[in-house]
């Protein structure tokens, strides 16, 4: 149905319907960071994001995947006690595939949660794995994030027409 389409769309990670993924067989909830946990200038985890992540962690593994530098994930990774992969360069599928050679998954045990089409949601299905996308956090984005933002706009558009996929459109 295509590449930057995701499994699941929802408008935020408060949104997900967490016990649908563990009755589906997730154990390994793998999230972005920047606009998906939290806004690009917040230094260290949100209450309510950690509180939410304390939550899912009595049932799922839960690691950070960001394209960000080890410095900039360092804060949540220790805040939150999780685990993590920085400079994971998505939309390559090399820290899916060290994830979950880490941490002796399968494929259908992961699940990619992030709010870029064009480097979460399309990492996570090059790795045939499950992804939801939500809607980002905030407007404000990393030079090149906006230029993937025009990108996904056109991507969109196109799925759009062929009735697959709309901004605003929650499913899953």
């Amino acid at each position: 149905m295509g590449l930057f389409r995701p499994t699941i769309y929802k408008p935020t990670i408060f949104d997900i319907d967490y016990d649908s993924l563990k009755k589906r067989g997730i154990h390994c909830l793998v999230f972005d960071l920047d606009n998906t946990l939290g806004l690009i200038e917040h230094k260290k985890c949100p209450r309510k994001t950690k509180q939410l992540i304390r939550r899912l962690q009595n049932d799922f593994l839960i690691l950070i995947c960001s394209n960000n530098t080890r410095r900039r994930i360092k804060p949540y990774l220790k805040d939150l006690g999780v685990g993590g992969v920085s400079l994971s360069m998505k939309p390559s599928t090399y820290a899916l595939h060290k994830i979950k050679h880490n941490y002796h998954l399968k494929k259908k045990e992961m699940c990619m949660i992030g709010d870029q089409m064009i480097t979460d949601i399309l990492a996570g299905n090059r790795y045939h794995i499950m992804t939801i996308l939500v809607d980002p956090m905030g407007d404000k984005d990393l030079k090149i994030t906006g230029i993937n933002r025009e990108l996904e706009k056109k991507i969109i558009l196109r799925y759009q027409k062929k009735g697959i996929f709309e901004r605003g459109k929650y499913y899953g």
